[in-house]
């Protein structure tokens, strides 16, 4: 990533540690950053509350949350609280009910809208390709070719300025991440990953078993969400 002096990020912020250091990770290269969150109806809505204890942490220009329902419909686990959260654990070659139809696309879409509106020249997300659930939207062709959407749907992309989509941990593993989060001194306890929507980290849903796994291998079991001895890692 080119940085440009006193040039401005947006953030997609999802209160994740995946997210939270794609922004450290703009801001170490000397990125203004405006954070961007999204209340989608969302069972697990505590990672609101961890998007705006980082956005402190980290000193964001501005932190803005938008609230667009996509629970309305359902279609996820995530949304519908008929559906319970998976947690046998990840089924390769299965996308899990945790996928939200469409979420990626909207949460982009209105990313490049603040961008445009702001003068940012790029958004940042923190998805990954490695150590994921399978998600169709957190894949490189994915965000190549909404690269090429963006360069067309905009005055800004018209005129040859749209802003980059900027995905800095996609090909890392989710250990590099937690080291890259410790390097940049992110505070792991404060981000939220649990999909249940409890007080406190289930540790058997899909993306608590990634993230203790990786924390485990990482050094750091102390930071895990659920320290039973019986775990598998």
């Amino acid at each position: 990533m080119s940085t440009i002096k006193n040039s401005i990020s947006i953030a997609l912020l999802s209160g994740g540690l995946d997210s939270a250091t794609a922004a450290a990770l703009a801001i170490e290269k000397g990125e203004k950053v405006i954070g961007l969150s999204f209340d989608y109806g969302q069972r697990h809505k505590r990672e609101l509350k961890a998007a705006k204890d980082i956005a402190s942490h980290l000193n964001l220009l501005e932190h803005q949350v938008i609230n667009i329902n996509l629970g309305k419909w359902g279609g996820s686990s995530l949304t519908d609280l008929n559906q319970s959260i998976p947690q046998e654990g990840i089924i390769q070659g299965v996308i899990p009910s945790t996928y939200v139809p469409g979420r990626n696309t909207v949460f982009i879409a209105v990313g490049l809208s603040l961008a445009e509106a702001r003068n940012a020249h790029q958004l940042i997300l923190g998805i990954n390709a490695m150590d994921y659930s399978g998600y169709p939207d957190c894949r490189p062709d994915y965000l190549h070719s909404f690269q090429t959407l963006a360069n067309l749907s905009s005055k800004a992309g018209r005129e040859g300025k749209a802003p980059k989509l900027w995905a800095p941990l996609i090909y890392l593993s989710k250990v590099e991440i937690i080291k890259e989060a410790l390097r940049l001194n992110i505070p792991i306890d404060k981000t939220w990953s649990c999909y249940t929507g409890l007080e406190k980290a289930c540790g058997l849903c899909d993306s608590c078993r990634i993230r203790d796994e990786a924390l485990t291998k990482a050094g750091r079991h102390d930071l895990c969400s659920n320290l039973k001895n019986d775990r598998p890692y």
